[in-house]
């Protein structure tokens, strides 16, 4: 079957369900809350909506631990919700992605429960069990990436259980066929009610070295990406579910390289779209820190401009990037490396300009169009991610390698929860999301920014977005032009050429707070349209803080 690229020219917009927008008022995000703002996506302007999980799930971890692939959660809806919100999105030229985990499932779902029953049923293998070693301990090493043993003992089977995340999360064992295809079928369910495309949690988790070697660090989870059969596993999937049904698919590779990204996103290899990489969203983490993300350093965008270019010249016909600085496992750009006081407008537009004017697919992350902001004024008992308290556990209680001041600076920036507040939607109690209280806290900045306020301000952030997003669907160099970087080891401004047929095109953003004399290998260039530009003022020798502007120039 021939293939529909239809990503290569879209926008796709992100929206964490629980935290969108509350239709009956019992302070959780759902379905129905989705289908009331389909015009305001509309107007925006967006191509698909990715929804994260509104599966049935015990929300151990926000959805991501799915009891029944095929039933929405009671708190989002029914399934009837799901389809006609679907179809709703169909009438207005608007795509559906649903998030799904592969990797590993809830502990209450029943394949789990049989699986843990005993040894000799059909479920048993669909889960990764192991005997303890002769002095009852863990397999071996192995992490979990919410702090702690990646290994659970299950009294009934009297074995360990593998678990990369919550010990509520099992990992499914792909080396059992039935696994796999009970996956492919639940794909096909919701392709048979519209859905147009994959969103892969972890998916390059799925196969395992079953050798079980110990890593050189206990309890790290350096393990857990790219085992021996995950090409293999993504292309069966592949030709059994997404180029049948003509589905589009992005895959999370935490591990993933510029230089052997191909291998999962060449259009030959028939594995998978794109996929989400976490190389750049590491630029404020200390290099060799015993404590992960939480050893964290001021942004450094050198290292961001080699890792985004090294993207973006590795990837020209050999594969599709992905573009995003926000999601829902991201805290906001704005607050993260801009400045969202002094600059907030102007750095949040900066940020924008710079990754919209790449080759790619850009994600917008619900209230990033709005400059939503990280929560300051959180405090330990304030956060709800199973991550950052399990880590929390582990680094400052147990292994005392960071200080509870020092994690709580880092929560403050990047911390997975600042992404999870409220959408901000007005200035009134609740900031507009729900009448009663919110399942979680709301950002104490609703009234200072809010999609209401912002729409009707000189300065709108959502109708900036608007335009990057006009520029995507009216501009065919976007998507087809090279990539030439500028000024590769200037510390503040990021500029870049792309080089198409018919001219070409220069993206500039200044990312600090300084006025900066434009360096002369800019000035070379002479423009000969703006594009866009998020300062009212001429665009001049001298860069404003946080200005950003596309251009088509000559020289």
């Amino acid at each position: 079957m021939q293939r529909t690229d239809w990503w290569k020219d879209a926008v796709i917009y992100q929206i964490y369900p629980k935290s969108f927008n509350d239709s009956n008022d019992d302070g959780i995000g759902d379905i129905k809350g989705i289908q009331e703002k389909i015009p305001y996506l509309k107007e925006l302007g967006v191509d698909a909506l990715w929804l994260s999980p509104v599966y049935l799930s015990p929300q151990v971890d926000n959805g991501y631990d799915i009891a029944d692939y095929r039933q929405m959660d009671p708190m989002f809806g029914t399934n009837q919700d799901m389809f006609d919100l679907i179809d709703m999105a169909h009438e207005n030229d608007i795509r559906i992605i649903m998030d799904f985990v592969a990797n590993h499932t809830s502990d209450q779902c029943i394949w789990f429960k049989e699986s843990c029953k005993g040894k000799d049923n059909f479920f048993s293998n669909f889960y990764i069990w192991k005997d303890a070693k002769p002095d009852g301990s863990v397999p071996n090493n192995w992490g979990s990436n919410f702090g702690g043993s990646a290994w659970e003992w299950n009294e009934n089977r009297q074995q360990y259980y593998l678990h990369y995340y919550a010990k509520e999360q099992p990992d499914l064992n792909w080396e059992n066929p039935h696994v796999r295809q009970y996956i492919y079928d639940m794909m096909r369910f919701w392709k048979a009610h519209g859905v147009d495309g994959w969103r892969m949690d972890v998916i390059t988790s799925i196969s395992k070295d079953l050798d079980f070697p110990d890593n050189e660090v206990p309890l790290s989870t350096k393990n857990q990406q790219n085992g021996p059969r995950m090409h293999e596993f993504i292309r069966e999937l592949n030709a059994e579910v997404l180029t049948p049904f003509d589905m589009m698919s992005v895959g999370e590779s935490p591990d993933a390289k510029s230089h052997d990204a191909w291998k999962l996103v060449a259009p030959q290899r028939k594995e998978l779209d794109m996929i989400f990489t976490f190389e750049h969203m590491h630029i404020d983490r200390q290099k060799g820190g015993v404590n992960g993300r939480w050893d964290h350093q001021e942004p450094d965008f050198v290292q961001l401009k080699e890792i985004m270019s090294n993207w973006q010249n590795e990837l020209y016909h050999n594969g599709w990037n992905s573009l995003y600085f926000e999601n829902h496992d991201r805290a906001r750009v704005v607050s993260r490396w801009g400045n969202d006081e002094k600059y907030h407008y102007e750095s949040a537009t900066a940020f924008a300009t710079i990754l919209h004017g790449m080759q790619g697919t850009p994600y917008i992350f619900q209230g990033e169009e709005i400059g939503m902001t990280n929560a300051a004024e959180f405090d330990i008992e304030d956060y709800e991610d199973i991550e950052l308290l399990g880590n929390y556990e582990h680094y400052v209680k147990e292994a005392q390698t960071i200080s509870h001041d020092d994690f709580m600076h880092a929560a403050g920036r990047i911390s997975r929860d600042h992404a999870r507040t409220p959408m901000q939607w007005d200035d009134s109690a609740n900031a507009g999301f729900s009448s009663a209280e919110p399942w979680f806290h709301v950002n104490p900045d609703y009234k200072r920014i809010n999609v209401k306020k912002d729409r009707v301000s000189s300065q709108s952030i959502f109708y900036y977005y608007q335009q990057l997003i006009q520029l995507r669907h009216q501009n065919a160099w976007l998507k087809e032009a090279d990539y030439q970087l500028l000024l590769p080891e200037d510390p503040a401004i990021f500029a870049y050429l792309r080089n198409a047929k018919d001219g070409k095109y220069l993206i500039v953003g200044n990312l600090s707070e300084k006025e900066i004399e434009l360096p002369e290998e800019l000035k070379v260039y002479k423009n000969k349209k703006t594009f866009i530009h998020n300062y009212e003022k001429e665009i001049s020798d001298v860069l404003s803080p946080y200005e950003s502007y596309i251009l088509q120039v000559e020289n």
